[in-house]
């Protein structure tokens, strides 16, 4: 006897796994599919960071989802702790968005003046100010951006937590189980076949990153490779997200351990961790924090990142193909995004109404295998 899903997720990443979460709790009869394991790519390797207002810096759908989602976290930490007993490692002790010179200064003070619009308690501190609040700084830095609302999770137990809190709520989750091909009837999806058999299902969404378009072909998502090593320390240097632009950030967990990355190599699925892309981000980190020279080391890794052409995430049904729908190219706020993710993907299925058109995939022309 056959058995029958109303969807079925291909990908076990963190929004894979946030999806199947927020549907399951709808009760919906839903398989989540991964090709390896929950959490194999880049969320894993992430580094947790909820940096909606200091990686995103225009006004725009984008920006308005990632503080939706942002603010989702403190009661999405309680309640996957209930369903899964996982504790993510929500943090919220802030950021710092460095201005190394006088002259970026300038510009992150812009910056300040436009964040403050959504929230008030964002501030600029002075290089004597930005010191007294993490005295291991540089002092040749010039200043920065406080945003005292910021945090990180942990970004793999974030991803463990939502699927086994989708298992709680009777999600089926199959690992080491490879997508094949779609099965259709009149243009609309009717299942898989995977490597271990028969999906039947009415609906199908892929998570895959920066895989997507080894499904969808002609999607134009691609790869960016992302470098990364940490630290360990035996009392905290810095309380704070350290975050210089785009090339470098530190990111202090709870175990002592700080996270510090990341390098941005397009097109690249080599996970190959390079000692040119470490050398370069120890360089960085120990200009913005000179103890991080006296840290001691704990490990490298690599992650791939799904990036788009117009720099936002595709959330949507595809345009030719009933039942098929595509939640991918998140790039570097996969993390920060999950949450609003799941819900909007959960209540798209559902048929309730939701305003996506920015993120539509008929930005473009896909077609699936």
């Amino acid at each position: 006897m056959k058995k029958s899903f109303d969807t079925a997720i291909i990908g076990g990443g963190v929004n894979g796994t946030s999806i199947a979460f927020e549907l399951a709790k709808k009760g919906r009869k839903v398989i989540l599919l991964e090709k390896q394991q929950i959490a194999a790519e880049s969320s894993r390797a992430a580094a947790g960071m909820l940096a909606a207002q200091a990686e995103i810096e225009q006004d725009g759908p984008l920006f308005q989802l990632a503080l939706k989602s942002q603010k989702m976290f403190a009661s999405l930490s309680q309640e996957l702790l209930e369903y899964s007993g996982i504790d993510i490692e929500f943090v919220q002790k802030g950021m710092l968005k460095i201005a190394e010179t006088e002259d970026i200064a300038h510009e992150v003070q812009q910056q300040v003046l436009f964040q403050r619009k959504w929230d008030h308690e964002i501030r600029w501190l002075d290089s004597h100010e930005i010191r007294e609040l993490e005295p291991a700084l540089s002092p040749t830095i010039a200043g920065g951006m406080y945003l005292p609302n910021d945090g990180h999770v942990h970004p793999e137990k974030l991803t463990q937590a939502f699927a086994k809190a989708a298992l709680h709520f009777g999600a089926e989750i199959r690992e080491n189980t490879e997508v094949l091909s779609f099965l259709y009837d009149q243009g609309k999806v009717k299942g898989l076949n995977t490597s271990n058999g028969i999906i039947h299902c009415d609906q199908v969404v892929i998570a895959v990153g920066a895989w997507a378009n080894r499904l969808i072909k002609d999607l134009p998502v691609f790869p960016v490779k992302g470098e990364c090593f940490s630290v360990k320390v035996n009392k905290p240097i810095i309380n704070t997200t350290i975050f210089s632009d785009k090339r470098c950030y530190l990111v202090p967990k709870r175990n002592g351990e700080i996270y510090i990355g990341a390098t941005m190599i397009e097109n690249s699925f080599d996970k190959a961790v390079t000692p040119g892309g470490i050398a370069s981000l120890i360089e960085r980190a120990v200009k913005l924090v000179p103890e991080i020279r006296d840290a001691t080391w704990e490990r490298v890794w690599c992650g791939i990142r799904p990036q788009t052409n117009d720099g936002k995430p595709y959330i949507g049904e595809h345009p030719e193909y009933k039942g098929i729908f595509v939640a991918t190219g998140h790039f570097r706020n996969g993390i920060l995004l999950s949450p609003i993710t799941g819900k909007l993907v959960a209540d798209l299925l559902e048929g309730n109404t939701t305003e996506l058109s920015a993120f539509r995939l008929d930005r473009h022309q896909p077609s699936v295998m």
